[in-house]
């Protein structure tokens, strides 16, 4: 990981640690994202209910309340419980956008300490082919962060 990258990540550390609550993570978490790394347009989270992805706190513009298992990006993280990195998403059949400006996108699944999915962390840039291999490495860390600090997900 390089040097913001783990700053990045040893901020998340410490700004996580301070409460259990996995809402007022998810938010702290977000905000930490879109105020450190270039580039991005939006960072958040959707919230596996039933069989959609709800739209949980997030940094940027306003976004797709919800998302059926399975559709666009973050529902084929969610079916197919593994990061998706999609360097244009104009190239992505059934690509959801919310934001017309968003070019490029990664997302990063969010397991229970018993394997069971219970969100998406959804990240979007601007630029075309942003999210590379440290990008990956960066946000599934943030999300295994994320998941240790709560209170009953690990």
């Amino acid at each position: 990981m390089n040097g913001n990258n783990s700053q990045i990540a040893r901020q998340a550390l410490a700004l996580l640690g301070a409460t259990k609550d996995i809402t007022a993570n998810m938010a702290n978490l977000s905000a930490l994202i879109y105020q450190n790394t270039a580039d991005i347009n939006w960072a958040g989270f959707y919230i596996l209910k039933g069989d959609k992805l709800v739209l949980g706190p997030f940094q940027g513009k306003p976004a797709c309340v919800e998302i059926e298992n399975g559709k666009g990006v973050c529902g084929l993280c969610a079916k197919s419980k593994k990061t998706v990195l999609v360097p244009d998403v104009h190239k992505f059949p059934g690509h959801i956008a919310c934001d017309a400006a968003s070019q490029s996108e990664i997302v990063v699944p969010l397991f229970k300490a018993d394997g069971t999915l219970y969100a998406v962390m959804d990240i979007d840039s601007p630029k075309t082919e942003r999210f590379g291999p440290q990008e990956r490495e960066l946000f599934e860390t943030l999300a295994d962060i994320l998941t240790r600090a709560c209170c009953g997900f690990n």
